[in-house]
């Protein structure tokens, strides 16, 4: 079976705080890196009260430091929040500690609302539509022989490896126009999925870092040791994503028993779309789930994520599935 990875939003479940967030999330990667998982990725999100990765090169220092194999990265870095120079120093700060370990997604969304994307940036001169331009010249600055006059220290030469996140098809024609790994957030956006995919392979470019498409696509994961206990857990994340989508935000809520029985038909046809990627159940029903969507899609890699409010519970979920990785 294709290699699996993580993503992990760090977080922050009803009664606890971040900093009990960011120790979950070392966990997670140091569990994921004793399982055989490819990377282990965090996601820029601000102004969300139940994700607590917002400074997320700094969070990638702390997980960096306590493990020692896994590939680490942000998935992704909102790069119009950014100047380019800026996350250039940053992860180049990562991968002088961290050598041939970091990973580097990009993404064009603000990862918040347009009054926070303001907070961050002060004015919204720094727009999306600025994105690939920025790209480029982010990579510039990590480049061997940087073509501008301004040196990103570290940075310069590390060549950290970029990849461009997306949830349409804007990200799979700029990834396969730059000749990029492309990585497609189907957890939570499924709905161009397989027309993003065909337009990257299909005018995909070779370039010095990529010679061929590659293809990485998020999917939700809930295992457990039965059906029933897989569907309770999952209902965490379900809560938590109708809450956003109505625009009440929140902590990650405990489970509920009957949880789609309790909400009506708009809020139940939001979760369909989103269930489309994803794998609910025991060992067995998840194992054809995975499978199904990879022979679907043909995906290279899956990013894995799986929101449980019970943090063993959750380490239980990433077990499980890398068990049915391993049997082949």
């Amino acid at each position: 079976m294709i290699p699996f990875s993580i993503l992990d939003l760090s977080p922050i479940t009803e009664g606890s705080d971040a900093a009990q967030s960011f120790r979950n999330s070392l966990s997670l990667a140091q569990h994921g890196e004793k399982l055989g998982y490819r990377r282990y990725w965090l996601a820029e999100h601000h102004g969300m009260p139940g994700i607590a990765s917002a400074a997320t090169a700094v969070l990638l220092a702390y997980v960096g430091a306590g493990t020692s194999t896994i590939r680490i990265g942000a998935g992704g870095v909102m790069l119009p929040n950014h100047s380019p120079l800026v996350i250039a120093e940053q992860f180049g700060t990562l991968e002088s500690l961290y050598p041939g370990r970091i990973d580097l997604g990009l993404g064009r969304a603000p990862g918040s609302d347009q009054r926070t994307a303001r907070a961050l940036r002060r004015n919204l001169e720094s727009d999306a539509d600025q994105f690939p331009q920025d790209v480029v010249e982010l990579m510039d600055f990590m480049s061997k022989a940087p073509q501008q006059p301004v040196r990103a220290v570290p940075g310069a030469g590390l060549e950290v490896p970029v990849w461009i996140l997306g949830s349409s098809t804007f990200g799979a024609q700029l990834a396969a126009h730059l000749g990029l790994p492309y990585a497609f957030a189907s957890h939570f956006a499924p709905q161009q999925l397989m027309q993003a995919i065909q337009i990257y392979r299909e005018t995909f470019k070779p370039s010095a870092q990529l010679q061929k498409p590659y293809v990485m696509l998020g999917f939700n994961v809930f295992v457990a040791d039965t059906d029933e206990e897989a569907e309770f857990r999952a209902t965490s994340w379900q809560q938590a994503f109708v809450n956003l989508r109505s625009g009440r935000p929140g902590r990650l809520p405990p489970p509920v028993e009957g949880y789609r029985q309790k909400v009506g038909p708009a809020e139940n046809a939001l979760l369909d779309s989103v269930l489309s990627c994803s794998a609910v159940g025991s060992p067995a029903r998840v194992r054809e789930g995975v499978q199904a969507f990879i022979e679907r899609t043909g995906a290279d890699e899956l990013m894995i994520t799986s929101q449980v409010f019970d943090h063993v519970a959750r380490l239980r979920s990433y077990e499980l599935l890398a068990g049915l990785r391993s049997q082949g």
